[in-house]
């Protein structure tokens, strides 16, 4: 009967450290995670049009389809437009500001869990629909 207990103090020891390994991972996680911030849009203009510079690495950072997220500004800044270079290009004159509002309304749309709160989504397609994702909490639901 020792050797019994022996083994289960043994194994209970070796759970508790894989538990504690467990929590610090999923611990570093959350913090990695609670560090997303929109970023600050770098805007250009040339004559009539008027550059997002950092388009690419915004589409990245919010690990979305740079078409998808250039169709919505498009949509919201009633301009017309084209990426190239992972720029988006767009025709008249736009103000920092606003495409800076736009930018971080689409992050609240189409990234930030509604009901975590985490940047941990992911913008999937089911037949006709789509629907956010969150990766953190689990929570699943239709994007407008």
């Amino acid at each position: 009967m020792g050797k019994f207990m022996n083994h289960n103090q043994e194994d209970s020891k070796l759970y508790e450290e894989l538990l504690n390994r467990v929590f610090e991972l999923r611990r570093k996680e959350v913090e990695e995670r609670k560090r997303f911030e929109i970023p600050i849009v770098l805007v250009e203009r040339s004559g009539q049009k008027t550059m997002l510079r950092n388009f690419g690495e915004i589409a990245k950072i919010f690990r979305r389809d740079e078409k998808h997220l250039a169709k919505f500004l498009l949509r919201e800044l009633a301009t017309l437009g084209t990426i190239k270079d992972n720029v988006l290009i767009m025709n008249g004159i736009v103000s920092k500001e606003i495409i800076q509002r736009k930018v971080e309304e689409y992050a609240k749309l189409y990234v930030i869990c509604k009901q975590c709160g985490q940047a941990d989504t992911l913008l999937v397609k089911e037949g006709r629909y789509w629907f956010i994702r969150c990766e953190a909490c689990g929570a699943k639901y239709p994007a407008k």
